[in-house]
């Protein structure tokens, strides 16, 4: 799992990093929401860090805008804060934080928070946002963007990247593609299949490459 840390002091981002890393978890950190959002057109975490106090865009103003996107409104959101005041912390949870912690706090604190966190969402919600190499699909409102930029597709399409991403590195068959996407027996039929996958590469762009072809068998999404 991927956790994103939001924090502008470098101590504090690095005690958190070293703290999650050493429990398993892949770590990304930014000083700020400039260089957050830069990176989250195109890869998104499974939950987010975010400090109150940041440098130009504050925290509960970037949690605001992380909660109106779509392809990001899902993502469990924890808030660190230096401020301790009851109001704060319900405005903070009002905005759309799911839970918040306050510093100065413990390591053994903080794991056991976030995974605290990562349980209640796993058991809200099965996987509704699907990433791959630049490739995002959202299931909750059939966006899907190539390298943070909009793809519009097709039914069939949307379906097809769907079973596809669902199943990165799989190969699958064309039996399996044409029962999954098209819900009757492949029975030879296999003009239909190239023709969505030649339109779908073609519409997401430099991703399109992810989309391999395996000779004889059928495609898959990745090495």
């Amino acid at each position: 799992m991927t956790i994103f840390i939001v924090e502008d002091d470098k101590d504090i981002r690095e005690m958190e990093r070293y703290a999650l890393q050493n429990s398993g978890f892949d770590v990304m950190e930014f000083c700020d929401a400039e260089q957050l959002e830069k990176t989250i057109r195109h890869t998104l975490p499974d939950l987010i860090l975010l400090d109150i106090m940041l440098p130009g865009q504050d925290g509960l103003s970037l949690l605001e805008d992380l909660r109106q996107s779509p392809r990001t409104k899902h993502i469990p959101i924890m808030m660190v804060t230096a401020k301790t005041t009851e109001m704060d912390k319900v405005k903070g949870l009002d905005t759309g934080a799911d839970d918040y912690i306050t510093k100065p706090f413990g390591v053994m604190e903080l794991i056991s928070r976030v995974k605290a966190l990562l349980r209640r969402s796993s058991l809200i919600t099965q996987k509704q946002v699907y990433e791959y190499r630049g490739i995002i699909l959202d299931d909750t409102s059939h966006i899907v963007t190539s390298m943070g930029e909009p793809c519009e597709l097709t039914y069939k399409e949307y379906e097809l990247l769907k079973f596809l991403i669902s199943n990165p590195t799989v190969v699958l068959t064309r039996e399996q593609i044409m029962n999954h996407v098209w819900d009757f027996d492949y029975e030879g039929e296999s003009r239909t299949i190239d023709m969505h996958i030649k339109t779908l590469r073609k519409k997401l762009g430099d991703c399109g490459k992810e989309i391999r072809t395996v000779r004889n068998v059928g495609y898959k999404l990745g090495e």
